[in-house]
């Protein structure tokens, strides 16, 4: 394996190590504004990343889509603790959509940042200079992927949790209860998305921004 190949596979790496732990931080600090001590106690509003490792998302998955030549890598962490009502106490329902919302909002800001950084970069003469544009495409990517698919309505996504409490806020608790007990099911609606067809619609439109955001 060259150089320039491990250069790429560490920018992958720590690339979507960023975006999968810093979104689960971020879900867990701004819980932590609203006084849920969880995350904290546990030790999970950490950067070290073992605290964070889920054996499958963040290992198993994404070295079975790179040695299969999947085109694409796709991981996650292990969901950060939140305490719900200790949020919804201290900041209501709106605290509740801020909470499910952090995640995302990193996501999109790291996203975001590294498109700057790009077009403001040199060419990539050298290898730092190569592992930085590497570190820095990859970031794009899997922040814009990770951030939009997360905003996806179907539990446990943080976009179902957004609908529930909008829901709730509204007064509709029981369409919110029923809502939520699909949540038993999102798993497998997930792969099912993600192995059909449904998945080329889905990534579309992600493809398509990362595509505008990225330097020709």
């Amino acid at each position: 394996m060259s150089v320039v190949e491990l250069l790429e596979i560490a920018a992958i790496i720590l690339a979507l190590a960023i975006a999968i732990i810093g979104h689960e931080i971020m879900h867990g600090l701004v819980a932590y504004h609203y006084g849920d001590m969880t995350a904290k106690l546990q030790g999970r509003l950490s950067i070290n990343p073992i605290v964070h490792i889920d054996p499958v998302g963040a290992i198993l998955v994404p070295a079975l889509l790179y040695f299969s030549n999947a085109g694409f890598l796709f991981g996650w962490a292990k969901p950060v603790p939140i305490h719900i009502p200790t949020v919804i106490r201290n900041g209501g329902y709106n605290g509740a959509i801020a909470v499910a919302l952090a995640g995302v909002s990193f996501n999109f800001t790291v996203a975001i940042l590294s498109t700057i950084l790009l077009h403001m970069l040199p060419a990539a003469n050298g290898a730092g200079l190569f592992f930085l544009h590497a570190l820095l495409t990859y970031s794009v990517v899997y922040n814009i992927v990770l951030g939009l698919f997360n905003l996806i309505p179907i539990p446990p996504l943080d976009g179902s949790h957004v609908v529930v409490y909008l829901a709730k806020k509204a007064g509709y608790h029981r369409f919110a209860e029923k809502y939520q007990s699909i949540g038993r099911y999102g798993m497998i609606i997930l792969i099912l998305i993600i192995a059909t067809p449904i998945a080329d619609i889905i990534f579309a439109p992600m493809l398509k921004l990362i595509n505008i955001l990225l330097p020709n």
